[in-house]
């Protein structure tokens, strides 16, 4: 009879950094292909709609700032979920994947909000307005550079892998007020046009080049992130080589003064 832990499943294969690596070094040239193509047809899908009858050229803005605004929420569950793997599953590089997205989420936001300022002075007559959406979109930028403040403050990698995860969890709770701050405030910002029960109200003209951005800026993110999984694993071990190198060395220099004394 076959031993079957013999051949584990993906979740706990991955947990092998070795593994990883292995598997995403094959992964990522066809993920960093397929983005690449995404972008280059999204842009061209961008540029050659018809501008629109109100806003003019003014809502190409919306193919860069929509998309950015989804990832930036996506990352942080992505990282909500990673958080769990720390704190409940233990999984090896769950702070690994948390700790690599912050700094991409964080991108994605500060995107959202140029964009979004862009788009909103010729549309609102103002850069910035203290709404509902603006101010907790806001929140979420200031949570990313907290916990990338964490990681980096804390000395001790699985203390800050705990920390980082509790305070990402707490702030999950922003994201459904980002979601529907539209719907349970009055704000500036319409409400929701493309993700409807009832099916999207925007023009098909625009949805086309949106939807294919979105699946562009998502790509780009995974690849990124597998990216900076990599560097950070790369990094650590680094570090610990250099550990082991440094007490060798204390070692020898604590051995000689005795070889010398006899």
């Amino acid at each position: 009879m076959r031993d079957q832990r013999s051949k584990p499943g993906l979740f706990s294969g991955l947990a092998n950094p070795t593994r990883f690596l292995s598997l995403s070094g094959r992964v990522l040239p066809f993920m960093t292909g397929i983005t690449l193509l995404l972008f280059a047809f999204g842009l061209y899908l961008c540029f050659s709609t018809e501008a629109d009858y109100q806003q003019g050229d003014t809502v190409r803005i919306m193919y860069v700032h929509v998309p950015a605004a989804w990832l930036s929420m996506m990352c942080y569950m992505v990282m909500a979920v990673a958080a769990l793997g720390t704190l409940v599953w233990r999984h090896p590089l769950a702070d690994v994947a948390h700790k690599a997205a912050a700094p991409i989420g964080a991108a994605f936001t500060f995107l959202a909000l140029l964009t979004g300022s862009l788009w909103g002075k010729p549309m609102w007559g103002a850069w910035w307005v203290w709404d509902a959406r603006l101010t907790s979109v806001f929140i979420l930028f200031l949570m990313y550079l907290g916990i990338i403040a964490l990681n980096r403050a804390v000395d001790d990698p699985g203390r800050a892998a705990r920390l980082a995860s509790i305070l990402i969890l707490v702030g999950v709770v922003n994201i459904p007020i980002i979601k529907f701050s539209v719907d349970w405030w009055n704000t500036l910002h319409q409400p929701a046009s493309v993700m409807r029960l009832d099916g999207p109200a925007i023009d098909p003209e625009f949805l086309r080049p949106l939807a294919v951005m979105a699946l562009a800026y998502t790509f780009a993110f995974f690849t990124m992130h597998l990216v900076a999984m990599r560097n950070e694993i790369f990094r650590r071990r680094v570090a610990a080589m250099r550990k082991v190198a440094a007490s060798r060395a204390g070692r020898k220099a604590a051995v000689q003064p005795v070889k010398e004394g006899r």
